[in-house]
């Protein structure tokens, strides 16, 4: 099995009160990827997702996107450490 990696990620746009919380954790899980994603005071949305590049990357480009009813302005992405001790995907 390949090293995990784990991102950071920050949504800007319209992301709160659309659902992209919980269209990120089916689609995390979905491709098998461990960590988690919440609202923040500044309207953003923020995650850390960790597994294999190919799925981290396959969820990066879905953030850019997100639920039907989002409209994501930008994504910032960058790695992070593993964490060792991470298993599922949660909102905050």
């Amino acid at each position: 099995m390949p090293a995990a990696r784990r991102i950071h990620a920050v949504v800007t746009g319209r992301v709160q009160g659309v659902g992209y919380r919980w269209a990120t954790l089916e689609h995390a899980e979905g491709a098998g990827v461990s960590g988690w994603v919440r609202n923040r005071p500044d309207g953003t949305v923020e995650l850390e997702a960790q597994g294999p590049a190919e799925r981290l990357d396959e969820l990066a480009r879905w953030l850019r996107s997100g639920p039907r009813w989002a409209e994501v302005t930008a994504v910032e992405v960058r790695e992070i450490p593993a964490r060792a001790d991470d298993s599922g995907f949660e909102v905050r």
